[in-house]
């Protein structure tokens, strides 16, 4: 693998979330409240606590990013408040966008032209996290300790998970199931569609942050405590680790129509991985 860094922005900017959108890099500065294109395009969100966290493609194919600072959604372009603090974002099975409310125990469904709607997701005080979509959306419950899912009509399963306070944080929809990932456990999971669960260990300390599914049924993994990723077959095997470096802080990842994956690392750079 090569791994190659992009600098953006300044050091304590903290690229944090990362997505490739119409064959463009997008990343999210959290600390500086700016959207930023590898091409060299700084988006000035025009305040200075906006914290724009997650970035997605979104269903009309532009960026859609929280802003977990001042509770807004939106694209590079325009922003829509929501009530409570988003965090993960998706475009859903539905041509809408998806988002959690980490504060409020809701999931929001916004169109792209501004019309919102809110669910609950049925626990008090789960901190729903990162959030992904198949036929369904599922999202993980970092307080909860459970995987949630939710129809696109708002009716909510969950399932817990079987090791005690793991912390789910990332997770991704892709073949074969939907990975996640258990920062405090220090593990990988996936369900199927029955809401069968299993986990897979990871080296230790390595408190595992965001996750994105492989066309091959495995994932690609942030190991944001051992600053590396991580590569899972279908099975769950750790078949490869790349360091990124002593004080990288790997949060946010995206894979690319090639295969390649992008990182966001919050000491000021984007890294791409390529075979």
């Amino acid at each position: 693998m090569a791994v190659t860094e992009f600098t953006v922005g300044g050091p304590n900017e903290g690229p944090y979330g990362v997505a490739v959108v119409g064959g463009e890099v997008w990343t999210t500065l959290v600390h500086a409240g700016v959207v930023a294109r590898l091409s060299g395009e700084r988006i000035d969100l025009e305040a200075a606590n906006a914290r724009p966290c997650v970035i997605v493609p979104g269903p009309d194919g532009v960026p859609w990013f929280t802003r977990s600072g001042d509770n807004r959604v939106g694209t590079p372009k325009q922003s829509f408040e929501v009530p409570g603090s988003p965090y993960g974002i998706c475009a859903g099975p539905d041509d809408a966008v998806w988002f959690t409310l980490m504060d409020t125990d809701h999931l929001g469904r916004i169109t792209v032209d501004g019309e919102l709607t809110t669910y609950p997701i049925g626990t008090s005080g789960a901190f729903p996290s990162m959030i992904t979509a198949a036929d369904d959306l599922w999202f993980t419950l970092n307080q909860g300790n459970a995987i949630g899912r939710m129809t696109t009509s708002g009716e909510v399963t969950t399932y817990p998970l079987p090791t005690d306070a793991a912390g789910p944080v990332g997770i991704s929809a892709g073949a074969g199931g939907v990975w996640f990932v258990e920062i405090l456990a220090g593990q990988a999971g996936r369900i199927t569609a029955d809401g069968t669960i299993e986990e897979f260990p990871l080296p230790a300390g390595s408190k595992p942050h965001a996750v994105v599914a492989t066309d091959d049924g495995g994932c690609w993994i942030t190991l944001w405590g051992a600053a590396a990723l991580a590569r899972l077959d279908a099975a769950g095997n750790v078949i490869e680790q790349i360091g990124l470096g002593t004080g990288s802080e790997p949060h946010g990842l995206a894979l690319d129509t090639d295969g390649s994956v992008w990182v966001a690392l919050e000491r000021g750079s984007v890294a791409h991985i390529q075979p």
